[in-house]
């Protein structure tokens, strides 16, 4: 425990959230019945988005209402909607990501950006976009069944130690989920107060891992390998300062938060430089997890290794050799590009910053025609054209659109 309580900076959002669909029952139909929403949202709503002229996004099956026109001149939010969409529609039809009780997988590179980024491209409107939808009645369901639900791996097909790791990653992504969402509406909600208990009864109490979790490591970089669970703590930690109600200010909470800290502030030297900027991101919500000479030399760091054309590789963040020995990419790419020009905003680094404003540009510069912004595994040499290809491209355009509407608000206020 640490000698001093933890100290939080609340942010507070404002946006309308539809009630909670989890009373539906456990015991409607399995896989099949994801497969036919989510087939009735292509059938549906397929018509429903319109051309987006010179972008070009691919139709969105299941998109809501045209994003708001307040992003910058030089990128299009309704081509990121449109992308966004449709990878999450493609994911909840993939049949690997289909799980028991008819629910979805939860995925670090698709789902957990999606959730955190989609509701910032309906800015005026509380309804929720199809996929949104089917995504959060899935994670709704598995936290208000928890004691029923199967985790997503276990150790009898994946190896020992896997149902124990696969059981507290899914704690805590589904709490940061549906945290994500409850900050935004303003109040947080029973289902995502009992995510947050769930994700408790799992936290580490003693050992290296103490205030932190058991991860899922299949040695696959950024998300599934040793330094994920600290990546994870993290993100969870931003959205408890976010949290509603003063959700981190309750005692019994601020127990576990304290934990938390202390992890992340022991393990910080020890992390890869991606790992380090989560804590960036967090550091301005949580006093105490950066002290000023850390800041100061992460910031030179980051400064250090932005390329001639303003963004980022990932590669010089999360330095590993690549499974299949393949040649590393050395171009700039939309995670890393995103994820320091986000956590350098959440940090409090004005926009004023060079540094920052090359980085802003260069994703204001690299928007795909569908809607993305490209990025490639850290793990082996993949075809981004291919589903399975766009996973990293996933979570950098929902880092974008974080990171960009936090400039237009920071250039409008």
């Amino acid at each position: 425990m640490s000698a001093q309580p933890i100290e939080f900076v609340q942010v507070r959002f404002k946006i309308g959230l539809p009630s909670s669909n989890s009373a539906q029952s456990i015991q409607q139909s399995g896989a099949s019945r994801v497969r036919n929403r989510v087939l009735g949202t292509y059938l549906l709503l397929a018509g429903s988005v319109i051309g987006i002229g010179l972008w070009r996004a691919k139709p969105v099956r299941g998109a809501s209402k045209t994003p708001s026109k307040t992003s910058t001149a030089h990128w299009s939010q309704q081509a990121a909607a449109s992308y966004l969409d449709s990878r999450e529609v493609w994911w909840q039809q993939w049949p690997r990501a289909q799980k028991d009780h008819g629910t979805i997988c939860i995925s670090c590179h698709t789902n957990v950006p999606y959730a955190m980024a989609r509701p910032a491209l309906r800015q005026q409107s509380s309804e929720m976009a199809a996929p949104e939808k089917i995504m959060m009645d899935s994670v709704e369901k598995r936290v208000s069944h928890w004691s029923e639900m199967i985790p997503f791996y276990s150790d009898a097909v994946h190896g020992p130690g896997k149902t124990a790791e696969a059981h507290a990653t899914e704690a805590v992504l589904n709490a940061i989920i549906l945290a994500s969402y409850d900050a935004r509406q303003g109040h947080l909600r029973p289902i995502t107060r009992t995510a947050f208990d769930n994700a408790w009864a799992l936290q580490e109490q003693t050992g290296q891992r103490a205030g932190g979790w058991k991860w899922q490591d299949f040695h696959l970089g950024p998300w599934e390998a040793g330094e994920s669970a600290y990546q994870g703590a993290a993100l969870l930690m931003i959205e408890i300062a976010n949290a509603p109600d003063r959700y981190a200010h309750e005692p019994a909470v601020r127990e576990h938060t304290d934990r938390m800290r202390d992890y992340l502030r022991r393990q910080y030297a020890t992390q890869p430089l991606m790992s380090q900027i989560y804590v960036l991101w967090a550091s301005s919500k949580v006093h105490g997890l950066l002290t000023h000479a850390e800041r100061k030399t992460l910031l030179l760091t980051i400064q250090s290794l932005q390329q001639t054309d303003g963004g980022w590789r990932l590669y010089a963040m999360d330095k590993k050799p690549r499974l299949d020995h393949s040649p590393e990419p050395q171009g700039s790419d939309g995670v890393a590009t995103a994820l320091v020009v986000l956590a350098m905003e959440e940090s409090g680094t004005s926009h004023r910053d060079k540094t920052l404003q090359r980085g802003v540009e260069w994703l204001e510069q690299h928007q795909q025609k569908d809607g993305d912004w490209l990025a490639t595994s850290l793990n082996k040499q993949r075809d981004p054209q291919t589903d399975v290809g766009r996973f990293m491209s996933d979570a950098a355009t929902a880092y974008a659109v974080l990171a960009l509407e936090k400039a237009h608000s920071s250039t409008t206020n």
